[in-house]
């Protein structure tokens, strides 16, 4: 920081003596981004203008040709002199189309000889032949559709201004030529139009063919225009034949100019539009100008203000380092709040666990006790693990590195059976509304986190109403999920999503905390009331099991929480789980290789488990272990792993078992591994912490005997 200091100094210095050739380079930098900038512009205004003339010409040609198409249905199968007995009625008629359109001039109907059988100016039309017309003979030897014409004027009788013809073939049922309808279209029409688009100085815009004739541009000029197809700008053109922008000087004027052209459709038809190059650069000279007016006065002022700016530099920067260790200090002491607020909440539940713990155990040591009593307390310390253990599996959770238990359940039935637990923790000021599907739900999840979120959930919501109120629980199946879970992969979102959401009449939230109620670190609680882990449990269970929960909140109207979870296919039938209360299994004698870092931990097992009739082999690192098994691994019936150690994990032993094709089963446990929650447990049984002897026996029993089933298969 200092050396920027010193270098931001030195750099003023320079810039004072550099304070006269500093102007002019700063200018002649400007000038170029203007001149940039100036012309970037002025080619947007150039496209949209184009853009405004294209769209404009194709719905007036297709207007014109839609209305051709009408007049040749109307005529079409009948013989010349049958329109001409109808004349009078075609007269009208096309009459009206062009007094109903003010592009057009006049329509027609010919017959194969050029002559008029029709037309919207005079009833009967004079005896005179067209054939010579353009609109007419490109149509006697093939069809070619809709044929847009030169720029002609009108033969006598007939006067007024010039026009050009939009024409098509009219033909018998065998494909025979039998005359042409023809609309006469006002180029003024289009130069009216152009006038109201192009007011800038020097604008530019034009209508012309494929072939280089022109039918229309503005602003009028005494001579005629017309692009030569072979010609320079031609063949700019026929390199990019859809649209383009090119700087051109016109050959019929010599004016270089920046055009913008674009094609019609499938109409042999360019609109362009452009400025003249010296109307771009007066717009820049303009804006240097301005530049200028400033540029002068702050030229000779230049001088003065660097040398106020170095003094005032030194003084800011030393202004500055003050601030910047009052921001860090600031900054340090929020992140020691938020850390005071979490560990102070962790540290009041854990000291109340301690507390039960200590006062059994103190309990337990005194002299004749009962035995109501002696089981009592023992009671006791077991809930308070019990609780304990919940309190780090919601840290866990929130971290979303607890290794989750998934099952197929039905959510709704699930909900259903937490009732009255719910009322019970709820309490009777509060009414319990369900609202739950008729059909199954199934989710494959933790069915004890999920029950362990939605009990967060309405200790929140009871929390929040202050003991009163009514909560409703909604189970329902979805397919709208929040736009968070757009990256949610198919095979997760693949059936829909299942939506639980709990809805309270409570104070509601501000809108100020809905972004922060899911972190632990934030709790509106008192210090030592409140861990503030329960919405992050809900949280963190939520995004492991790939769904997602949401809030919406109104004060003084209450809160919605919407927990999703992946929905599983409906024949897929919930499983059993095993009751946890099943008594100890006895070992008779079964083999087990423990690996535990833990001495203390170690021997709490080795001791558990050789009182039930296990044979014990303690080993405190997995390197060891794995070498211990590829030189004798019929001696053990079961590997027991803690994955968490130092070098070697766990998850790493159980692998390197599984490759060497050892016959041993593994049994895993650990409290928190990140490598598990991300991976999962890779087939391996899993075994909790903290455990119970009585839970760890039936583990090691279960993966023994189904190896010997195996074993007992494979012979």
């Amino acid at each position: 920081m200092q050396r920027a200091q010193r270098n931001s100094l030195r750099l003023l210095q320079w810039m004072m003596a550099a304070s006269l050739a500093l102007p002019i380079a700063l200018f002649a930098v400007a000038a170029a981004i203007s001149y940039t900038s100036t012309k970037d512009t002025a080619d947007r205004e150039i496209e949209r203008t184009v853009d405004v003339a294209h769209e404009h010409a194709l719905k007036v040609f297709e207007t014109i040709d839609r209305s051709l198409a009408e007049l040749n249905e109307v005529v079409r199968g009948l013989p010349d002199d049958v329109i001409r007995a109808r004349e009078p009625t075609l007269h009208r008629r096309l009459k009206r189309l062009s007094d109903s359109l003010p592009q057009l001039k006049s329509a027609w109907i010919f017959d194969a000889n050029g002559k008029a059988l029709v037309n919207s100016l005079v009833s009967p039309p004079p005896d005179l032949s067209f054939a010579d017309r353009d609109y007419f003979y490109a149509h006697v030897d093939q069809s070619i559709g809709t044929f847009i014409g030169t720029a002609l004027t009108p033969r006598p009788p007939y006067q007024g201004a010039r026009f050009f013809g939009v024409s098509r073939r009219r033909e018998s049922d065998d494909g025979r030529f039998i005359g042409v309808i023809q609309a006469s279209v006002l180029p003024e029409y289009f130069e009216s139009f152009y006038a109201r688009i192009g007011s800038d100085p020097g604008s530019f815009l034009a209508m012309g063919r494929t072939d280089g004739a022109m039918l229309t541009h503005f602003p009028r000029l005494d001579h005629e225009l017309r692009l030569d197809p072979t010609g320079p700008v031609g063949q700019k053109i026929a390199a990019q034949p859809q649209h383009g922008l090119i700087t051109v000087a016109w050959p019929s004027d010599g004016i270089e100019r920046r055009i913008a052209y674009r094609r019609v459709a499938e109409y042999p038809i360019y609109v362009s539009a452009g400025l003249e190059t010296s109307a771009i650069r007066a717009r820049w000279l303009a804006t240097i100008g301005q530049h200028l007016v400033f540029g002068i006065p702050a030229t000779a002022l230049l001088f003065l203000l660097l040398a106020l700016a170095l003094r005032r530099t030194q003084h800011l920067q030393a202004e500055a380092a003050k601030r910047r260790e009052a921001e860090e200090a600031l900054k340090h002491s929020q992140r020691l709040e938020a850390l005071g607020q979490l560990t102070g909440g962790v540290a009041h539940d854990f000291n109340n666990l301690l507390t039960v713990i200590r006062a059994s155990v103190d309990l337990l040591n005194r002299p004749q006790l009962t035995e109501e009593r002696r089981q009592r307390y023992i009671t006791a310390i077991a809930d308070s693990v019990a609780r304990a253990a919940k309190l780090t599996s919601q840290l866990l959770a929130f971290a979303r590195r607890q290794t989750l238990k998934p099952e197929v359940f039905d959510v709704g039935a699930r909900v259903q059976s937490l009732h009255d637990m719910l009322a019970t923790l709820l309490g009777p000021a509060i009414e319990i509304v369900m609202q739950l599907p008729a059909e199954p739900c199934l989710v494959n999840a933790d069915a004890s986190q999920f029950e362990t979120a939605l009990i967060n959930m309405a200790t929140n919501a009871r929390d929040a109403m202050q003991g009163q109120g009514r909560i409703v629980f909604k189970v329902e199946a979805t397919t709208a999920v929040p736009d968070t879970l757009a990256s949610t992969g198919p095979g997760m979102a693949g059936h829909g999503f299942v939506r639980v959401t709990v809805s309270d009449t409570g104070v509601g939230i501000p809108a100020a905390r809905l972004g922060r109620i899911f972190e632990p670190f934030f709790t509106t609680k008192q210090v030592g009331h409140g861990t503030g882990l329960g919405l992050s449990q809900v949280f963190g269970f939520a995004r492991q099991s790939g769904g997602e929960v949401t809030v919406t909140s109104e004060v003084g109207r209450g809160s919605t929480f919407s927990l999703y979870l992946p929905r599983v296919p409906p024949d897929l039938l919930p499983q059993r789980q095993a009751p946890n209360t099943a008594p100890a299994v006895a070992g008779s004698g079964m083999s087990v290789l423990v690996v535990e870092d833990n001495i203390e931990l170690a021997n709490f097992a080795a001791d558990g488990l050789t009182e039930l009739g296990y044979s014990i082999t303690l080993i405190d690192n997995a390197t060891d272990a794995l070498a211990e098994l590829v030189v004798d691994a019929d001696r053990f019936d079961v590997v027991f792993s803690d994955v968490v150690m130092p070098g070697m994990t766990g998850l790493d032993l159980a692998q390197a078992i599984r490759d060497r094709s050892i016959g041993v089963p593994v049994v895993l446990t650990t409290g928190y591994s990140q490598a598990l929650s991300q991976e999962g447990v890779a087939g391996f049984d899993l075994v909790q912490k903290p455990y119970s002897i009585e839970e760890l026996s039936r583990v090691l029993h279960r993966a023994a005997r189904i190896r010997r089933v195996r074993d007992g298969a494979a012979e």
